[in-house]
């Protein structure tokens, strides 16, 4: 790889050709495997840069010609005469083909968005240092304008190519940065061809991918659902079935807030009287006389109650409301919406329809100690979505399926049936549908028997829901091919 980064931060053209040729063949036998070499070809064109010509170096498929347009995916190289080249993949002027299974499918973005996410984050020291098109076969899309601006050194190459390109990375004077940024996208490229690093480069191949990757599914553990009910007080955790979700929120209510709170679940028939409060009957001897028929009483509702715990003492109180979509939650709030609000310039308060009875009666304010952590599963379609004046009252963090889980507490059948399951969303799932992944849970036994009738008895039906309601319609194939591998087992 020395020898790619070394031309990449050369800042010249001299000999331009001669030394791409040597920076590839570098490549063979030391990273990848030789027979990779045959998965690209070079593309170096000796010329110098003007208002007309872009120099580049280009890895492109080799079914292309040796001149002129080429089509297809390729790792190219833009050099500039007053800093590092441009690094990133372009498609082909000629367009899609021969890559065009590669190019169109959702993991590919996927990973590259993850890949720009990851080094952002890791070498932009609050500069965007890369950048990734959400759809790399949309190229009647343009390079953004801020990147343009950005990245001004490069407007040349933005104004004759900025169509085609779909990732892009902005060496800084960082050449480990560049080297670890060229790998990702280099391993990602020879991934999709077929090629893996050679045995010796494994673990680094690897540490970047779950460097990367972490950014595809970041994890969220219980320190950070804490510090943002501490800092935003009401807090939505969604995630795939099976991630934790309800456990995690029922830890943290024993555990960070010392029982001192409640867990409710919401479903379809949850109304504005279960939650705020309402008319409910009374009987008579209940309410101290000695008749014998019912009336109708103010009762209040599980917020009204939650509140008044909480203004008993000065400790944070926990609501935890779980499967807060199931119930349309814009009714059930009701007016009370206007209460959740996490920073407010001066006490809000709304006028209930009755008196409650002591500490509020007529009159409702949410103490500051009262947090509220709702639980969303995202697989669930049947169900209320959340508006946009209630999505803007909450933070929303999400839980991710995690192997280190499944690693730790699983057998090997598990970790197999989990790995292969996951690729097949991350590559295959629509944005929408990789929130149905089936979490962690699905895959715990230890027992190796045990493992495989828990695949076919709780795994295979949530799978088959999956293909019945049409949820993965786009990539069922697959699917139903995972299914056959578990009734073998």
């Amino acid at each position: 790889m020395a020898p790619l980064v070394d031309l990449i931060h050369s800042e010249t053209l001299e000999s331009w050709k001669a030394r791409n040729e040597a920076a590839l063949a570098e490549l063979f036998g030391r990273r990848y495997p030789k027979k990779a070499k045959d998965s690209v070809a070079l593309r170096a064109p000796e010329m110098k840069g003007n208002d007309t010509n872009v120099p580049y170096a280009a890895y492109i498929h080799p079914s292309n010609a040796d001149s002129g347009a080429y089509g297809g995916m390729s790792f190219v190289t833009f050099p500039v005469e007053d800093g590092p080249c441009l690094v990133g993949l372009v498609i082909g002027t000629q367009g899609l083909a021969p890559d065009e299974s590669i190019l169109g499918r959702p993991g590919h973005a996927r990973k590259l968005n993850a890949i720009a996410k990851w080094l952002n984050h890791e070498f932009g020291s609050g500069s965007q240092v890369a950048w990734a098109k959400q759809d790399p076969t949309r190229v009647d899309i343009d390079v953004p304008e801020s990147l343009r601006q950005g990245w001004s050194s490069y407007s040349r190459v933005f104004g004759r190519y900025g169509r085609v390109l779909y990732a892009l990375y902005k060496p800084s004077s960082d050449r480990q940065a560049t080297t670890s940024a060229v790998a990702a996208l280099l391993d990602l490229m020879f991934e999709e061809r077929g090629h893996s690093p050679l045995k010796e480069f494994e673990a680094e191949s690897d540490g970047i991918q779950s460097a990367w990757f972490s950014q595809l599914m970041p994890k969220t553990d219980e320190n950070q659902v804490v510090d943002l009910l501490n800092h935003r007080r009401f807090v939505v955790l969604q995630g795939p079935p099976g991630t934790g979700k309800t456990r995690m929120a029922r830890r943290i209510l024993e555990g960070r807030y010392a029982g001192f709170g409640r867990s409710i679940q919401f479903h379809p028939g949850t109304t504005y009287e279960n939650f705020i409060g309402g008319l409910a009957p009374v009987h008579g001897v209940e309410d101290g006389g000695a008749g014998l028929g019912f009336r109708f009483a103010p009762k209040p509702g599980f917020l009204i109650e939650a509140a008044a715990q909480a203004a008993e003492k000065d400790a944070p109180y926990l609501l935890h409301i779980d499967e807060i979509n199931r119930a349309d939650l814009g009714k059930i709030l009701g007016e009370a919406i206007y209460l959740f609000e996490s920073k407010q310039e001066s006490r809000r308060e709304i006028d209930l329809p009755y008196d409650f009875g002591a500490p509020f009666h007529g009159r409702l304010h949410l103490p500051e100690n009262l947090h509220v952590l709702g639980t969303m599963n995202s697989s669930d379609r049947s169900i209320a979505i959340l508006d946009v004046a209630v999505r803007r009252r909450f933070a929303f963090l999400s839980l991710w399926p995690s192997l280190a889980v499944v690693e730790e507490h699983g057998c090997k059948t598990m970790s197999d049936a989990f790995k292969d399951l996951l690729s097949i969303f991350v590559e295959h799932a629509p944005d929408e549908a990789l929130a149905l992944v089936p979490g962690h849970s699905y895959f715990l036994d230890k027992d190796e028997a045990q493992a495989r009738v828990s695949l076919r008895t709780s795994l295979a039906p949530l799978l088959d829901e999956y293909l019945a309601q049409g949820y993965v319609s786009g990539f069922a194939e697959s699917i139903r091919g995972y299914m056959q591998w578990l009734e073998s087992l």
